[in-house]
């Protein structure tokens, strides 16, 4: 599954992450669909150098013509002044799988835990900081989702 090629590509480069939006609610217990998977990472530079790089291993692009070191360098005014909140990888070759990095983030703030996907280990953010980031957000998934999630606990 794409999914946990994704995810040992970044372990292969040492990139510490947490799977987050719909995939993570999915990981919690909740039946709902999403197309693309959702990372917060470090905000680092060596961080976002390791996941371009593991990224790119896999065939996946960048969506937009910026390298990982202009998203860091530039990351608080893409987020002000282009409401970009997340940097995107696709797969040329099967576009339905996306990558988004989520550059508003960081992975230093969240608690995860582990969950079990095939034989790969995952690390998700936990059910609390899911659904605190998913409040922030306000979208009108987000707020099924917490509804969801409030369910579970």
């Amino acid at each position: 599954m794409w999914i946990e090629t994704g995810v040992q590509a970044l372990e292969k480069h040492k990139v510490k992450y947490a799977i987050v939006g719909g995939y993570a609610v999915i990981l919690h217990g909740v039946l709902r669909a999403t197309a693309d998977l959702d990372l917060a990472i470090s905000i680092s530079e060596k961080s976002f150098v390791g996941a371009e790089k593991a990224l790119m291993e896999l065939g996946l692009e960048p969506r937009l013509p910026v390298t990982a070191l202009e998203v860091f360098k530039f990351r608080k005014e893409y987020i002000k002044n282009r409401n970009l909140h997340a940097w995107s990888f696709v797969d040329a070759k099967n576009p339905i799988n996306v990558i988004d990095i989520i550059i508003s983030q960081n992975l230093d703030n969240i608690n995860t835990v582990s969950r079990v996907l095939g034989k790969t280990k995952l690390n998700v953010i936990d059910i609390d900081d899911l659904i605190r980031m998913k409040k922030h957000s306000g979208r009108p998934q987000d707020l099924i989702d917490i509804e969801a999630l409030e369910r579970l606990k």
